[in-house]
């Protein structure tokens, strides 16, 4: 079914991708967007990561312990803003039942599912466009600072090979030996599991010029346009009204990250994604010799520290503060203790620029890829701290449901029908 019009709203690299793919499948394709250019929000400057091999719910067994236990920690990786939220009340009585061993096993299999896929499409559209975006593939390397965290890795592990997920465990030389520029560090290094089959890149430089390549295929931009309703009638999407205007497609795409929920409440729809709030800092590499390589994820403060050329990028902790967009001191410490424990020679720390966006998150991990009760409307939100991975296979995957073409993976159990409604 090429020659179909499709509506795409929401520039992030997920919106961007998910327009390419339909554009190359022969749609005339139109996104949306209400900033003035594409990847300025979850998109700008995440933590940097391709990694399958690290996808995997936050629910999970013992979740709730964990999380108290983070909550009393000066700088525990997540932080919970006391308010009033039925959205949150919503979400977190769905993250409660998911932290079992069952949920964790099938929402981590079909979150590789689909990253495993993403990286392979990543990969082909490389090498079909030459695309640059201070690309590397050293893997992720998560580092353990003591011997519990290294006992607690035998789970993940154990998946991984059921999996078949290429990934080696290290000793503290082999960590050494993988990242020398850990051999400054002041803090323990116990050992780590290295995931070679990762990758690093930078997400905003990746969407705009997978943005402006999309362009030259014949895909129409519409920027500072922000989307006011999804109108529908008679089980179909009939137009959109962005920017004071009337659109109108054959398909329409909801990739609106965090604020794909709003979007869907009037529709009936009730779309159990909520922020996830990170920060990232971005240094220029004062030491390379003293820099990491690749990606070394500190699983003490749930931090990743990524190399991208000649800066490194430093992004983590997950905060439940609704849209909240602040940017206070106290939540950015914990990314300079952390790299500088790690690589204290590393990065420029007078040059240091901060960030900090919503990540889309559903509360047993995997997004929300596929169809929706109406008819012509296709959901890609949810992607949590992922986006950037499964940004080219949630794309594709969107594109060959819209074209009928045959979709190379599974895919049903990433629709919005595995939620049943909450009552709160």
């Amino acid at each position: 079914m090429t020659g179909r019009s499709v509506l795409v709203l929401g520039g992030g690299v997920v919106g961007v991708a998910t327009a390419w793919y339909c554009a190359q499948a022969g749609c005339a394709v139109t996104l949306i967007e209400r900033r003035e250019g594409v990847g300025l929000e979850t998109s700008f400057a995440n933590a940097g990561q391709v990694s399958p091999g690290y996808s995997a719910p936050w629910a999970g067994p013992g979740m709730q312990v964990k999380a108290l236990r983070w909550l009393a920690m000066k700088h525990g990786p997540l932080k919970v803003q006391p308010r009033m939220d039925r959205a949150l009340f919503a979400w977190l009585i769905r993250f409660n039942a998911a932290c079992t061993a069952d949920a964790y096993a099938t929402g981590k299999s079909r979150m590789m599912r689909l990253a495993n896929y993403s990286r392979d499409q990543l990969g082909l559209l490389r090498a079909e466009t030459g695309i640059a975006y201070d690309h590397g593939q050293g893997g992720t390397l998560q580092l353990f600072r003591t011997p519990k965290q290294v006992e607690a890795a035998a789970k993940d592990v154990a998946v991984l090979r059921d999996l078949g997920v290429d990934h080696r465990m290290l000793d503290r030389d082999g960590v050494l030996a993988q990242e020398p520029g850990l051999s400054a560090a002041t803090a323990p290094i116990a050992g780590g599991l290295l995931l070679p089959g990762d990758e690093t890149g930078d997400a905003h430089l990746f969407t705009r010029e997978l943005a402006r390549m999309a362009a030259d295929a014949g895909v129409t931009f519409v920027h500072d346009s922000n989307v006011e309703a999804i109108v529908a009638d008679g089980g179909r999407i009939a137009h959109v009204v962005a920017g004071g205007r009337i659109h109108r497609a054959d398909d329409v795409v909801l990739a609106l990250g965090s604020y794909s929920a709003q979007a869907a409440r009037p529709l009936g729809l009730d779309l159990p994604v909520y922020p996830l709030k990170g920060y990232s800092l971005t240094a220029p590499v004062a030491d390379p010799s003293g820099a990491p390589l690749s990606t070394v994820m500190d699983e003490s403060y749930k931090i990743g520290i990524t190399r991208l050329g000649d800066r490194i990028r430093v992004g983590g902790t997950a905060e439940l503060a609704g849209f909240d967009t602040r940017l206070p001191s106290k939540r950015t410490e914990v990314l300079r203790l952390s790299l500088t424990d790690l690589f204290p020679r590393a990065a420029d720390l007078d040059a240091v620029r901060y960030w900090t966006g919503l990540r889309p998150a559903t509360p047993d991990g995997p997004p929300i890829v596929g169809a929706s009760p109406f008819a012509n409307l296709w959901l890609n939100c949810g992607h949590g701290t992922l986006g950037w991975t499964m940004a080219c296979g949630s794309g594709r995957l969107i594109a060959d449901l819209i074209t009928g073409a045959a979709p190379e993976i599974e895919y049903g159990d990433l629709s919005y029908a595995r939620y049943a409604p909450v009552e709160i």
